[in-house]
């Protein structure tokens, strides 16, 4: 029985969550061996500030999901995010090659060359990943690739997933640094719809949502492919300083009542005022990207919410009402390995888990091209740091 050890890392502002898995061949889907997470250290807003606190912080958590594992760790898949992620839409045109006009894969190569030549300038950013997201022969819309059709001019509109190339560079520094191959680098929205969102629900339409601790991040989804990300600094850690400020207590025990852990007598009126205060805040920038790209209220399955923000009360409802769409928490499994005697024998079993591991399992995952691939024409990063930054400045202005 062959199979292949993945693991994920997912940096955020409040915890560096590591996933372990095992993909058997044969199966579809992995195998946690364990899930581990650490305090982050030397972050703020999702990039990092002190690298000398970061790098510790996750060799540490790498050790630790070393010694639950019962595997060495020597490469992985990271995830990218915080307030330098963003996207823009580009387009570009060529002329098709052959003499038959049948446009070919280097066409289609070329075409989407000229869309990042056509790129505004993006000064002191790096490419993550492009994504095309309509193609058109001779002025005509093509549905799917237009790899095999023939005619005289091939066009493309593609969307860009960028980063600080500050920023990026520390991310690797410090995972490297930890003695950490890096396989490939992917936006913290994209690798958590892996772990969450159907074909259906990216083909009809939807919003994925994560609200983080210092961030909320948005990736909308329509024909089965992003068509749009954004990254807000603001966070579900606003929500717990409001609720200290306004009831002058410790900020534990704002996180616990933010939560529905606890109340202590407080008046519920008067908690639902702050919190809907702050939500408010988050879903009037969410309301206002959507109208930006002309897709408020139209978005068939609705928003999809991850993350330990979206665990606290209220936030599923309120969602729904203020953005007029469906919302649910999204419901993340795994299938996980548990010993059942001392002779070394286990047994596989699913578990529900917490959406705020969506990022990491989603990165746990993608062990196998068909999975990197299932954005047709994206292109990812997969390079050591040693190529990355060459590898990413080729397609930039």
């Amino acid at each position: 029985m062959r199979s292949k050890i993945i693991t994920g890392i997912d940096i955020g502002s409040s915890l560096i969550r590591i996933i372990v898995s095992e993909l058997i061949k044969g199966e579809s889907d992995p195998r946690v061996l364990c899930m581990t997470s650490k305090r982050s250290r030397g972050l703020r807003h999702g990039y990092i500030v002190d690298m000398e606190e970061a790098k510790e912080t996750v060799t540490e958590a790498i050790k630790d999901a070393e010694r639950m594992s019962g595997k060495k760790i020597s490469a992985a898949f990271l995830a990218i995010g915080g307030i330098s992620l963003e996207s823009t839409v580009s387009e570009g045109g060529i002329a098709v090659s052959k003499a038959d006009q049948e446009v070919g894969d280097l066409d289609v190569k070329r075409v989407i060359e000229a869309s990042v030549t056509n790129l505004k300038k993006q000064s002191n950013r790096q490419i993550i990943q492009n994504i095309p997201l309509q193609f058109k022969l001779d002025g005509k819309k093509i549905l799917g690739r237009p790899n095999g059709m023939k005619g005289e001019i091939l066009e493309v509109k593609t969307l860009f997933i960028t980063a600080l190339e500050q920023h990026l560079n520390d991310l690797i520094n410090i995972v490297e640094g930890a003695g950490i191959i890096i396989e490939n680098i992917i936006p913290a929205p994209i690798a958590a719809s892996y772990a969450v969102l159907s074909k259906i629900q990216k083909t009809a339409g939807c919003i994925l949502t994560d609200i983080g601790a210092e961030t909320v991040s948005i990736a909308v989804f329509e024909e089965g492919i992003p068509t749009s990300l954004k990254v807000f600094s603001i966070g579900s850690t606003d929500i717990t300083n409001d609720i200290a400020l306004c009831l002058k207590i410790p900020i534990e025990e704002a996180e616990e009542i933010k939560m529905g852990k606890e109340n202590k007598g407080y008046s519920k009126k008067k908690l639902e005022d702050i919190i809907e205060a702050r939500l408010s805040d988050i879903f009037d920038l969410i309301e206002a990207h959507l109208k930006k790209i002309g897709k408020n209220s139209l978005l068939p399955a609705g928003i999809i919410l991850i993350g330990g923000g979206a665990n606290q009360y209220q936030v599923e409802p309120f969602a729904r009402q203020y953005l007029n769409l469906p919302a649910r928490i999204a419901p993340l499994s795994i299938l996980s390995t548990i010993p059942i005697n001392q002779s070394n024998e286990a047994r596989v079993v699913k578990k529900n888990i917490d959406s705020s591991w969506a990022v990491a399992y989603g990165l746990s995952t993608l062990g196998e091209s068909k999975d990197l691939d299932e954005f047709s024409g994206s292109r990812l990063v997969k390079q050591t740091k040693s190529n990355l930054v060459k590898w990413l400045r080729q397609f930039l202005p």
